[in-house]
């Protein structure tokens, strides 16, 4: 399977997160199926139920978690630099309306859609590879848009 990149703090923050859904999530929801088995019928036990839906929520996150870490590329982007805009890159770009917009191209896992875009989304693929001074073409549900990039940075 193909590595995905993921920064170091991004990959550091997911361990952190597995370790407590293994030590203090997962064990603590199965002392409240425990419990909740113990009060009888389980056919109409709401507790026991709820209990179960969490415990899945919580298995699931954590294969989810354990299929990233094994498939993750880390990146430490503080020992990059340049003004070609890679991952990790902080980018400042302007749009034909002369709109600016500035974000940090990471994984999907630690976008937000706003300050932190994805490297696999529209904007994230189109500006990658490119220079200051260049102008890429963006395709968004809304049409294409243009937009230069003023700047590049990876450390704030």
């Amino acid at each position: 399977m193909e590595k995905k990149p993921i920064s170091r703090q991004g990959f550091d923050a997911l361990l952190s997160e597995l370790k407590d859904l293994k030590e203090n999530q997962r064990p603590e929801i199965l002392k409240v199926v425990q419990w909740a088995r113990s009060l009888g019928d389980l056919s109409e036990n709401a507790d026991y139920s709820a209990a179960k839906e969490k415990q899945r929520q919580i298995d699931k996150r954590i294969q989810f978690i354990e299929n990233t870490i094994e498939n993750a590329q880390v990146i430490d982007i503080d020992s990059l630099s340049g003004n070609r805009v890679v991952f990790g890159a902080k980018v400042l770009t302007e749009d034909e309306d002369g709109n600016k917009m500035e974000c940090r191209i990471l994984s999907d896992i630690e976008s937000d859609g706003k300050l932190v875009i994805s490297c696999t989304s529209p904007v994230g693929r189109a500006l990658i590879g490119h220079c200051v001074g260049d102008t890429c073409m963006v395709r968004l549900p809304s049409g294409e848009k243009e937009f230069e990039i003023i700047d590049v940075k990876f450390k704030d």
